[in-house]
């Protein structure tokens, strides 16, 4: 009898423990489900999809892969800030964040949302977008206003029709205003109008409350300064408005090659300082070639690529300088006297001056080229371990030793940019984060990567040969910065931002204080933000 009640309540107790078990297991399924089926009770313009959203847990670094609950497609700037709101009003007991996805051309999983709400803003396009021909506030300097959601690349197009263009330019035009404006915004202009971060006038972003704040210089500046260059922390962009100048139809675009840096970097340095000078300047490392054009960003032309192919670099690190002068075809004369001018100033590889005439649009969308190619191949969709730093003017030789002189002389996977700008003339009130000194050089390491190799060409490689050089650049005390930041620990984030860390908390905890933004940039975890005094 005894032994008989021992087995009942062996059972007994067996059973409970699973009932128990099995309660607990549906409560936690449906605390799970509830959250995406409370979003279907928010009466939105445009709609949420909850399957089928693959393609927001990937991008063009195609390195991380995170799903989200559910994406919103918003046909309005109230669906934003609403889905927003919703999530506010969850509070901190609730997971679930919301990262904006322009193009998906982020590189380490930045616009996902493990889990949460991926906005898909390119859905926000206005039907039209609005001109001011006669300038801002009383300025004669016209302007355009565009949802964050539009391309960069159809602003082009529409501004043109007006013969206006905006300043300042990525290299690669099929982005979002709202994902460039997040980060900076670089290209071979800034030198002279600096980053597209200071070539706003004015935004309307969403914050991490749901609220919809219009901000300016004028106009709560605080937050108008922080969300440009701010890493997507503390609102959505749905609209800016971007300055605009007179549009030049036809651009000169030049070549030139260097076997010594420090003529290039020096022609370089002379020419972005320089008040007669070109309207776009880049430069280009070219890595144990034994052509000139072994990467898929040198789409010139037929003739250039037979001409350049013939040059050897026989195993030699070579230095390309590129160039370009905007011109209308009744200038034409005029300019290329004005381009023989200052040629003849620059201390390059005679025969290696490669010259053609396209127009401002093939130009500035040279890149989009170069992808349809890669596309054609089955060479675009394939992991992006980019790494971009800005390295202070008086390293640029010693991280070039290194870099260029022994870690990457065995292996290039893809286009190396180095060139110049002027600290001047970027904002020093934005997030963006730079180095000390007054000029300071973008190194851009734009490999991609062999998703099936485990030799140089594969991403693990790539990604050891990444850490080399951060690692370089820590020990030898260089002062470098990255652009486009990706790292691991608060701890990293704070070593990055420096004495600026203090603003960007405070700034965080006035405009998203419970972390729902951006959680893809992994500075801050959602309900767990403090302020260090």
């Amino acid at each position: 009898m005894f032994s008989f009640q021992l087995s009942v309540n062996n059972i007994t107790t067996s059973i409970m423990i699973m009932l128990l078990t099995f309660i607990i297991a549906i409560q936690l399924n449906l605390s799970v489900s509830n959250i995406p089926s409370s979003l279907t009770t928010i009466n939105v313009n445009g709609h949420f999809s909850f399957t089928n959203n693959e393609f927001a847990a990937r991008d063009y670094g195609n390195q991380y892969q995170f799903l989200p609950f559910a994406v919103l497609h918003p046909k309005s700037v109230s669906d934003i800030a609403m889905t927003v709101k919703h999530v506010w009003e969850l509070g901190p007991g609730s997971d679930l964040t919301v990262a904006a996805r322009g193009h998906g051309h982020s590189i380490q999983g930045q616009a996902q949302a493990h889990r949460g709400v991926v906005i898909n803003m390119e859905s926000l396009k206005t039907p039209q977008m609005q001109f001011e021909i006669g300038g801002h506030e009383g300025s004669t300097l016209p302007y355009v206003d565009v949802s964050g959601g539009e391309l960069w690349i159809n602003i082009l197009h529409e501004s043109l029709k007006h013969g206006l263009t905006p300043k300042s330019w990525t290299d690669y035009l099929h982005l979002t205003v709202g994902g460039t404006l997040s980060n900076a915004g670089i290209s071979g202009q800034a030198f002279r109008h600096g980053p597209q971060i200071n070539n706003v006038h004015q935004l309307e972003v969403v914050t991490g409350k749901g609220e919809v704040v219009t901000c300016s210089e004028q106009q709560n500046a605080d937050l108008f300064s922080g969300v440009l260059g701010g890493l997507g922390q503390y609102g959505i962009i749905t609209r800016a408005r971007i300055s605009l100048q007179p549009a030049s139809r036809m651009v000169k675009w030049i070549r030139v090659v260097y076997s010594d840096f420090s003529a290039f970097t020096r022609d370089q340095e002379h020419l972005i300082s320089s008040k007669d000078t070109f309207d776009y300047i880049e430069g280009l490392v070219l890595v144990n070639r034994t052509g000139l054009l072994n990467n898929w960003r040198s789409s010139f032309n037929p003739k250039y690529d037979e001409l350049a192919s013939q040059f050897k670099s026989e195993g030699r690190t070579l230095f390309c300088l590129e160039l370009a002068k905007y011109f209308n075809q009744d200038k034409s004369v005029e300019t290329n006297e004005e381009i023989e001018r200052m040629l003849s100033k620059l201390n390059y590889i005679p025969s290696t001056l490669f010259m053609t005439e396209v127009t401002y649009v093939e130009f500035l969308d040279r890149v989009h080229t170069a992808e349809i190619k890669l596309k054609e191949k089955g060479l675009w969709d394939v992991p992006h371990p980019w790494l971009n730093l800005l390295v202070p003017r008086s390293k640029i030789h010693q991280f070039a030793d290194e870099v260029f002189g022994n870690i990457l002389v065995d292996t290039s996977n893809g286009p190396v940019l180095v060139y110049p700008v002027n600290k001047s003339k970027w904002n020093n009130m934005t997030s963006a984060v730079l180095p000390e000194e007054d000029i300071f050089y973008l190194v851009a390491l734009l490999s991609q990567a062999n998703p099936i190799s485990t030799g140089k060409d594969g991403e693990a490689h790539i990604l050891s040969q990444n850490k080399r050089i951060l690692d370089f650049c820590e020990e030898a005390q260089l002062g470098v910065k990255q652009y486009l930041p990706h790292y691991a620990t608060q701890d990293e984030w704070r070593a990055h931002f420096g004495q600026r860390w203090e603003t960007f908390q405070r700034r965080k905890l006035a405009y998203d204080p419970l972390a729902i933004l951006a959680p893809g940039q992994r500075i801050f975890q959602k309900g767990v933000l403090v302020l260090e005094r």
